[in-house]
């Protein structure tokens, strides 16, 4: 596994690897000891989640606070979304910086998201499955966002606002 740390500290892309050959292709989608040697320390992922979404979705901006605070590793298994991980980390010298990087089902990149950042997503093909690890239990009451179009934030979700999907929940999302 290469583990590239982004200008974002504590957030890494990781790229498997791969063997293909006439048959198709094998990776490691996750190993701990690999994964905590690339990232530096130890994360003990508790809860699998995934999903599916057309184009033009965008899922986020999401975090959760406190004790629940979650660090993901996230990829996806069908199709192309453009991943975007925001530092909200208040002593951070990028705090309110984002980066965004092309995860895929054909790249076969990971993100690590530490804790402390807000996650979102936007679909930039057809349909995509998206699947993420998480070291801490989703919590309701701890549950917090940004929304996706906030003019601070300024992120370019790839997708024409004409196409943007978004659910009524994460309209209501604050600003930053």
């Amino acid at each position: 596994m290469q583990a590239t740390e982004t200008a974002l500290k504590g957030c890494f892309i990781l790229q498997p690897r791969v063997f293909e050959d006439d048959r198709g292709y094998f990776f490691e989608s996750f190993n701990r000891d690999s994964f905590e040697r690339a990232i530096g320390y130890p994360v003990n992922f508790v809860q699998d989640n995934q999903s599916y979404s057309q184009y033009g979705v965008v899922r986020g901006i999401h975090f959760q606070q406190g004790a629940y605070a979650q660090a993901k590793l996230v990829r996806v298994l069908e199709g192309s979304v453009l991943d975007v991980a925001v530092d909200l980390r208040k002593d951070s010298p990028t705090y309110g910086e984002h980066i965004a990087v092309e995860l895929s089902a054909e790249n076969k990149k990971q993100l690590f998201v530490p804790r402390g950042f807000g996650h979102g997503f936007s679909v930039l093909s057809k349909t995509a499955v998206f699947a993420y690890k998480c070291d801490n239990f989703y919590h309701k009451k701890s549950e917090r966002g940004i929304i996706y179009n906030d003019p601070t934030l300024n992120i370019d979700w790839k997708i024409p606002e004409t196409d943007t999907i978004v659910s009524e929940k994460d309209l209501e999302l604050s600003k930053f």
